[in-house]
């Protein structure tokens, strides 16, 4: 891939390799993944992957079920080291967990003994934050996401677009640089899901952190990015393709769908991805014939 070029406003752009960062003029970005492969075994779920993330932008992976997304984001997260290849974190090689990411996971990872404060303020306590500030600060994100009031419920007083706010101002309270986010809004319903998504983009306008989204929405994908990337069908998951998502920001997700921009990159991209989704289609109605 070639950095610090932009391409025509829609253009796929098919990856090329990654040379040395250093000979690219800017800022390291955020995350690198330079020829990222892993291996379970003899499975080859990502193969020679590579693509970035730059310092403030906003980037989706999208591609069929299967294909590797989630194994990229827990990369990236330190969870899951590469079985060849490389990722930066603002261009030093991560090694262990990325302590400059925040993880929001698609199933809530909320404890449900604990109130929306008290789960709020976790990674600040297992910091060593002194309580009182800790609460003070849990407050605070809490009213900016729209919960101010509703410290003191638990999980399961709450619907699920109220543990979403909970679950990002948990991810979101201890400043990372970058947010790793893995489909989640999948599980709400479509009026709560444009509710939570144009919540995070005007969360992402304030403090402009790194994101690297998965999603299996096309239409998610476009309203939200920056940058849009489609990934091969798996196995051996590779990038084949990105767009530059060229629509206005500030973007009301529900608004931005009725543009003809918009749908001229749904268009564009659906044909260049929908071979994948095919392949991946057909593999599985073989895997459930046998």
């Amino acid at each position: 891939m070639t950095f610090g070029l932009q391409p025509e406003a829609g253009a796929v752009r098919m990856p090329a390799p990654v040379g040395d960062l250093s000979a690219h003029a800017g800022p390291p970005p955020a995350l690198l993944f330079d020829h990222v492969s892993v291996r379970f075994g003899a499975y080859t779920a990502v193969n020679d992957a590579s693509l970035l993330v730059g310092d403030g932008e906003f980037v989706s992976i999208v591609g069929p079920t299967g294909c590797g997304k989630s194994t990229l984001l827990n990369v990236a997260a330190g969870l899951l080291e590469p079985s060849e290849g490389d990722i930066c974190v603002y261009g030093r090689s991560l090694e262990g967990i990325n302590a400059d990411a925040g993880y929001l996971f698609q199933a809530d990872a909320l404890m449900p003994w604990r109130t929306a404060l008290s789960n709020v303020i976790t990674g600040l306590e297992y910091a060593g934050t002194e309580r009182k500030a800790a609460e003070r600060l849990g407050n605070e994100w809490l009213a900016r996401v729209g919960l101010s009031g509703h410290g003191e419920r638990f999980p399961h007083e709450m619907s699920g677009g109220m543990r979403k706010r909970v679950a990002l101002a948990q991810t979101l309270i201890r400043d990372p640089k970058i947010v790793l986010m893995d489909e989640p809004f999948s599980a709400l319903d479509v009026q709560t899901r444009v509710l939570m998504e144009n919540e995070l983009l005007q969360l992402w306008t304030t403090y402009r952190k790194s994101v690297l989204f998965i999603t299996h929405d096309l239409e998610e994908a476009i309203s939200l990015s920056d940058r849009v990337i489609i990934l091969s069908a798996g196995p051996s998951t590779h990038p084949i393709a990105e767009f530059r998502i060229d629509l206005p920001r500030p973007r009301d997700v529900a608004e931005i769908r009725m543009t003809p921009r918009f749908v001229e990159l749904y268009h564009q991209i659906w044909d260049a991805m929908k071979e994948e989704v095919l392949k991946a289609y057909e593999r599985n109605q073989r895997k459930l014939a046998d």
